[in-house]
């Protein structure tokens, strides 16, 4: 490492040791007065550009990171902002597709630093760590110029610090129950607080819910006067091919089919995602009825598409995927991409799952497609203790089908090893597979155990 690379790497340190002191995302201060009162004193950055504004429960990042790769293939500057990180905090805020460098991010943070020590000043609690990254996020992009930004809801929807930009499209991915301590566990409540992202004249592009879900959605729509564009009635998946390092789809968009569009992602669930995508993109340039984007740019749009821990293959001869499913819905969604598109003789699952999660939710999709499941524990404080989870999973499944290792690295080596073990030595290791999961913490310190780069 260079002298530069150090000295950049240090102050990326110590700008991430000042904004820890703040409360972190696991502590929620449900309120817009503080960001607003920043985006004010920065110019309202967030204005200054037109925002696709991404919220629901699952397949958020994904959703994102389709649009923007859309977006840039068309040709427009964008910004993208994510969350959580999986490997480095740069991670979240992305110019023309790539996270900024540690020296940007530590100059975006010293050049609003003022501000956000004057917000400080003026009530009983300091802005959290995620309004801060936000208004880096707002203010990088408005410095740039980018000409698109891409901003991905946090944590529910009309209080997310997010939530003060005023989003041209408002996209709601499906919506299910998660972060229940924060968000409760009505559903009904939970859609109303995701459908706040829906502005006023805006397009409302909408992942197909439950009924009642969609009902609370449509009913918001009425009442700020946004059009409304709905999978499987306006847009959505015609088909789907599992091929080759992904699938190839037949979409309906809201112009028109578009056809052979190669998707390098795994899932069914992913096939959605690209049909939001797509209809969101559709919806920022006013396409409609007989009026389709350019479809060989669409194409080279999604082919470049990449979404790292999510389904993503790390290593071969045992494949090992390592995929960010943190609630049983995005278990479900693994398990039944696992089922549909490998062919896996044995399969080993190593799990380790916050302590604020359905553990016996995630636990229960995963043992249904997994011979031997191997719990761990990552690093975050948050995790649940590897024998808390162990006990669990046990409870579950048995003794035989169980191992505890706490340390990730053992944890991995050892499945690693279990997905070999076999009764016939002349099995193939094609058929042998290691699948990461259950948080996504989980995934970016098994994407840095197999030596991948922050994407």
């Amino acid at each position: 490492m260079s002298g530069t690379e150090s000295d950049a790497v240090q102050a990326l340190r110590e700008v991430e040791e000042e904004l820890d002191t703040r409360w972190q995302e696991s502590t929620i201060a449900p309120s817009l007065d503080r960001i607003s009162v920043l985006a004010d004193l920065l110019g309202s950055p967030q204005h200054a550009y037109p925002v696709l504004h991404v919220g629901g429960t699952n397949g958020k990042s994904s959703t994102v990171r389709m649009i923007d790769a859309l977006l840039g293939r068309i040709g427009l500057r964008t910004g993208r902002f994510t969350s959580p990180h999986l490997q480095t905090v740069t991670e979240r805020i992305a110019l023309d597709g790539a996270p900024i460098s540690p020296e940007r991010y530590v100059e975006v943070y010293r050049d609003i630093e003022p501000y956000i020590s004057m917000v400080d000043g003026q009530g009983e609690i300091r802005m959290t760590k995620f309004e801060v990254l936000a208004g880096m996020a707002f203010a990088a992009f408005a410095d740039a110029p980018v000409e698109a930004a891409v901003i991905e809801v946090g944590l529910g929807g009309g209080w997310d610090a997010t939530n003060v930009v005023d989003g041209r499209v408002s996209v709601v991915t499906p919506i299910a129950l998660d972060h229940v301590e924060y968000l409760g566990s009505d559903i009904l409540g939970i859609a109303n607080e995701k459908a706040g992202i829906i502005k006023p004249g805006s397009t409302a592009v909408l992942a197909a819910q439950s009924p009642e879900v969609t009902r609370v959605l449509l009913e918001r729509c009425i009442e700020v006067d946004a059009s409304v564009a709905r999978e499987n009635e306006e847009f959505g998946v015609l088909d789907r091919t599992v091929a080759v390092g992904g699938q190839l789809l037949r979409l309906q968009g809201l112009g028109g089919v578009y056809e052979d569009v190669f998707l390098p992602l795994h899932g069914a669930h992913q096939a959605r995602n690209a049909a939001i995508a797509l209809a969101s993109v559709e919806a920022f340039f006013g396409a409609g009825r007989e009026r389709m984007l350019d479809i060989d740019v669409i194409r080279e749009g999604f082919a470049e598409v990449r979404s790292p821990g999510r389904l993503e293959p790390v290593r071969a001869a045992p494949t090992v995927l390592v995929d960010a499913a943190h609630n049983p819905h995005g278990a479900a969604a693994l398990r039944a991409a696992i089922t549909s598109e490998f062919a896996f003789d044995r399969l080993v699952a190593v799990v380790s799952v916050l302590g604020d999660k359905d553990a016996a939710g995630i636990l229960t999709e995963l043992g249904a497609v997994a011979d031997h499941l191997v719990i761990t524990q990552n690093t975050s404080p948050r995790a649940l203790p590897a024998e808390t989870l162990g006990e669990m999973a046990i409870a579950l499944f048995g003794e035989a089908k169980v191992t505890v290792k706490p340390a990730l690295g053992e944890a991995l080596e050892t499945a690693m090893r279990m997905s070999g073990e076999t009764d016939d030595p002349d099995e193939p290791a094609a058929g042998r597979g290691v699948v990461v999961t259950g948080s996504v913490i989980t995934a970016g310190e098994a994407r840095h155990f197999f030596g991948k780069e922050p994407g």
